[in-house]
């Protein structure tokens, strides 16, 4: 698959084509559909706490996270903790789980979050969410969508 400009060969490729391996499959197609086969769907519920901060800020903080990661679908909070609930689309539960773990630190100094420390994480995959909501269960769908206090 050539990308760039319609007509344009790119620098160094004049007389070169790039051919298919696959039969009629390009290879971005057959990688997307390996990748989609692998990857899952995971609810994920992070829990922070620590030391007081202004409810404002707090908010704010909680606010421009989501901003800078439109995956999370809510966050509720108080002046000493935050609980952040999102879906994350990983191979298997423990590169979901190594992705939230890292979530708050990295975060941290760019969206100006409290320094709080992570003190609970949940990881279930997409079936065993819905099963926990049919029976009454599981935590109740994230609406409203957003930062809310608790």
């Amino acid at each position: 698959m050539r990308r760039g400009r319609p007509g344009a060969l790119p620098r160094g490729t004049a007389g070169r084509t790039l051919t298919s391996v696959g039969a009629g499959d390009t290879g971005d197609r057959a990688e997307e559909a390996a990748h989609d086969a692998a990857a899952r769907l995971w609810h994920v519920t992070l829990s922070v706490s620590g030391a007081e901060a202004p409810l404002g800020e707090v908010r704010r903080a909680l606010e421009q996270l989501a901003h800078d990661h439109p995956f999370l679908l809510t966050s509720r909070y108080a002046n000493d903790h935050a609980e952040i609930r999102y879906w994350e689309e990983a191979r298997d539960l423990h590169d979901a789980a190594a992705v939230a773990l890292r979530l708050w630190g990295e975060h941290r100094s760019t969206a100006r979050l409290p320094p709080w420390e992570i003190v609970g994480l949940e990881v279930i995959d997409r079936e065993t969410y819905h099963q926990r909501i049919a029976e009454g269960c599981g935590p109740l769908p994230a609406t409203p969508v957003g930062v809310h206090p608790f």
